[in-house]
């Protein structure tokens, strides 16, 4: 398999970016509404010249996305709850923009021409747009981990024949694209991918049993939304990120090391031969990570508070407790396993966290469901994507079965 971030240093510089004197860069934000799209977008409105927006797409959030529609006037404006269409149809009335609602509206959004994609939408339903933007050749900045995690060798054979790029936005495969050197790939010997630890790291077993959505979701360093933040309280983030840089830096899985920095300063690091480790380093503030696709291969400015590390006085590292946060062994086993297994856990995981967040399940059994869902559910050859989207349904309604009853 060959690697998804191929571009030497030589050819990023020689690369073009939008300027102020260049035609503006067209841009589509999927999920607009969520943190990555509002985060995406508050830096689009404070480069204007530099940007034009093509596309916004929401699933939900119809006010925002209305409110989002009229300050930046894209061509096209989707909402997924077909259910809010005429709500969004009467307050855009008058509007010069195409609106439509659904979710093939959604992937036909993503086939519309513009340069730069940002791949906001969470969790394994921003699959299918993602693909639809990579097959027509887009640059794609992707926040959804996921869609790695579920489709990661059909996803990257589809950047191969297109010429289409991957730029990930996750901090942590942000900071290691930034300082993976693609032409001398043969002497990297580790990826270290580090994590914050959530807001139970020094919980016991027997108290995190108890905790609450409302506990779960606010995590110590980051503003994140309510997913990820239980998926960072479980630590299963740092599993599907472990799988993420598998695939897109074709790293062999012994060859990828978590490490607790609860700080999150240092947002992840590059081992080599020489034994030379390089980090990238910055406050944890998504519109860092963000700003650098957006502007991919310059750079631009962003509001991110400068890191001051004499302020920050001291950096601290541990190993991942991997009794307490089973998860991480887990997604090790889950990509060893290969094949439809990480689509399985990642899409009970999905069920398992909306349903703690509703009420409906304590805060272990999260991980507890994806470890049995992997012995459990059969897996198959990631072959087609009529597999995936078979073994996804099969393991959401294993996991729905097991939550009633």
């Amino acid at each position: 398999m060959t690697p998804a971030v191929r571009l030497s240093p030589v050819a990023r510089s020689q690369a073009t970016a939008p300027q102020a004197t260049a035609p503006p860069r067209r841009i589509s934000v999927f999920g607009s509404t969520g943190s990555i799209g509002t985060q995406t977008l508050d830096l689009v409105g404070r480069n204007p010249a530099a940007y034009q927006v093509v596309a916004l797409t929401a699933n939900k959030n119809v006010d925002l996305l209305v409110a989002q529609a009229k300050q930046f006037l894209p061509h096209m404006v989707v909402i997924g709850d077909e259910s809010l269409y005429p709500q969004l149809k009467q307050e855009l009335a008058g509007y010069p923009m195409e609106l439509a609602a659904g979710t093939d509206a959604v992937v036909d959004a993503a086939r519309r021409d513009s340069d730069w994609v940002m791949a906001g939408i969470v969790g394994a339903a921003g699959l299918a747009s993602t693909l639809a933007a990579l097959e027509r050749g887009a640059v794609v900045a992707f926040a959804n981990k996921e869609t790695l995690v579920c489709a990661g060798p059909l996803m990257l054979e589809i950047v191969k024949k297109s010429g289409a790029k991957l730029i990930p936005v996750d901090s942590e495969h942000n900071a290691i694209w930034q300082v993976f050197d693609s032409d001398n790939r043969h002497a990297i010997t580790r990826l270290i991918l580090t994590a914050s630890g959530g807001p139970f790291r020094q919980m016991s077993r027997a108290e995190m049993a108890t905790v609450t959505p409302e506990q779960a979701v606010k995590h110590p360093v980051w503003s994140m939304g309510s997913k990820i933040s239980i998926d960072s309280a479980t630590m299963m983030n740092k599993g599907l990120e472990l799988i993420e840089a598998h695939y897109l830096f074709t790293m062999p899985e012994k060859q990828i090391d978590i490490l607790v920095h609860p700080q999150s300063i240092i947002h992840s690091m590059v081992e080599y031969t020489d034994g030379s480790v390089l980090a990238q380093l910055g406050t944890p503030d998504m519109r860092t990570p963000i700003g650098y696709a957006l502007a991919w291969p310059q750079r631009m400015e962003t509001p991110a508070a400068r890191l001051d590390l004499a302020k920050v006085g001291h950096l601290t590292f541990e190993a991942p407790d991997n009794a307490r946060f089973p998860a991480l062994p887990l997604a090790r086993d889950a990509l060893m396993k290969g094949g439809t297994a990480p689509l399985v856990i990642n899409a009970v995981n999905e069920v398992a966290v909306a349903a703690f967040l509703a009420g409906k399940i304590p805060f272990l059994r999260i991980v507890e469901l994806c470890q049995q869902a992997l012995a459990d559910v059969p897996h198959r050859a990631l072959s087609s994507m009529t597999i995936i989207a078979d073994a996804d349904a099969e393991a959401r309604a294993w996991a729905a079965a097991k939550i009633s009853s």
